[in-house]
């Protein structure tokens, strides 16, 4: 499997540098630099045909550069999301220890915080 993305127009086979998207509601074509992850409805195209890319009659084109390659994840990014991965699966006891710690009070009786989610005791159980 190649990690380069290539042209999606039919028999062109070079590296895609831009990403075209319609929208459809506005009659628009925007044409902007290469997507970071690859679209179901989105066409990535090469520097051939991006350059010569035309819009049906009557819709407008709108061409996006930045003249910055696409972004890619961090060290810092990835550190972050595997912080917040690891304070998901803190056990609820050392979570509450925390909250405490900072001053915000712990779960009210019959309810289970699990990250931005509560889960409620019924009245009956």
């Amino acid at each position: 499997m190649s990690l380069v993305r290539r042209c999606s127009r039919t028999a062109c086979g070079r590296p895609a540098v831009a990403t075209l998207t319609y929208v459809y509601a506005d009659s628009t074509a925007v044409l902007g630099p290469l997507a970071t992850y690859a679209e179901p409805h989105c066409y990535d195209l090469c520097a051939e045909h991006s350059e010569r890319m035309t819009a049906p009659r009557g819709w407008d084109v709108v061409r996006l550069t930045d003249g910055s390659p696409p972004s890619r994840p961090t060290g810092d990014d990835l550190e972050a999301l595997a912080n917040a991965v690891r304070e998901a699966a803190r056990p609820p006891e050392r979570t509450a220890e925390a909250r405490g710690a900072a001053g915000q009070g712990g779960p009210t009786t019959g309810e289970t915080r699990r990250g931005h989610l509560r889960v409620l005791r019924s009245p009956d159980s």
